[in-house]
């Protein structure tokens, strides 16, 4: 195998950590309160524009401007709940669709409002380590560990607490669980704020490795619904499990092209990985990855 190639392989599995843990969260909300949060991968940018002004520009430790980042999206998840899923909680498919696309561009433009569109780094630097002629990043690899560290955490809170158990059995029934007892708007709030939370973790591992700007975004967005839609919408082992699948593509694939990010070569090349993985989808999951549509349609 080219040297280069198993290099970059690796450091887009490293990279995979990240997108595994955005995954987990976009696909627990649609599990758990069944709609897809479009504008998820903003929410991210949203939480690299907090680290970047608290550590950047006032000097605030990393450590702790991760911790406000996190916080900081978590309460927002919450708020995205109230005021924009809440009330279409009950309505078409199309219409929360509409609901949270529309979030997504207006966390575009009001980025781009108040920062512009310049791209910010905020200046830290890792070191390339050097394994037998390979290169491999640093900060991807830190990244990797805390994102299984985050995954890991997750899953214990999923299974040993009562709120996990609650959260787990209304994304089983809904119903059911409301007869039971469970208040359904209070685990929705809890589940909310767990996906932001996620995604602040991730912008926090993301900041150190790409530069924020407002459509920061768009670069991993699709990504992630390809990984839930592979591993299936609402299945997180299936999520996480999908994020290794791209790699088997090498330099045409997502992993490895998000590495390279280079302007007209990631135009050119998205379309081949992505016809590759999308033509696998069903032979991978034909059940559970159409399943709510047609239950939808239906």
């Amino acid at each position: 195998m080219d040297i280069y190639l198993l290099e970059a392989i690796i450091n887009g599995l490293l990279l995979g950590g990240v997108l595994a843990l955005l995954a987990l969260g976009l696909n627990l909300i649609f599990g758990v309160i069944d709609v897809v949060w479009i504008a998820y991968a903003d929410i991210v940018m949203c939480g690299m524009y907090v680290i970047y002004f608290l550590y950047a520009q006032y000097g605030v430790p990393l450590p702790l401007a991760c911790l406000i980042a996190i916080a900081a999206m978590a309460a927002f998840g919450v708020m995205v709940h109230l005021l924009i899923i809440a009330p279409v909680l009950n309505s078409p498919p199309l219409n929360q669709l509409l609901a949270t696309g529309g979030l997504l561009f207006f966390l575009q433009s009001f980025a781009t409002l108040l920062f512009g569109t310049e791209f910010r780094n905020i200046g830290v630097r890792l070191p390339i380590l050097e394994i037998a002629t390979i290169y491999v990043s640093f900060a991807r690899l830190i990244a990797f560990g805390l994102g299984l560290v985050g995954a890991v955490a997750l899953y214990f809170f999923l299974k040993r607490t009562y709120i996990g158990t609650a959260i787990r059995a209304i994304a089983q029934d809904r119903d059911i669980v409301g007869l039971m007892g469970v208040d359904q708007r209070r685990i929705y709030l809890v589940t909310s704020a767990i996906g932001g939370a996620l995604a602040g973790l991730a912008a926090c591992l993301l900041a150190m490795q790409y530069d924020v700007h407002p459509f920061i975004g768009n670069t991993f967005g699709p990504v992630i619904f390809m990984i839930c839609v592979l591993g299936g919408l609402g299945n997180m082992i299936g999520g996480f499990a999908a994020v290794a699948y791209p790699a088997e593509y090498g330099n045409s694939g997502i992993m490895t092209f998000i590495i390279n990010n280079d302007g007209d070569i990631y135009e050119k090349d998205l379309g081949e990985g992505t016809a590759r993985i999308a033509s696998r989808i069903t032979s991978f999951n034909p059940d559970h990855t159409w399943r709510k549509v047609v239950d939808t349609e239906k």
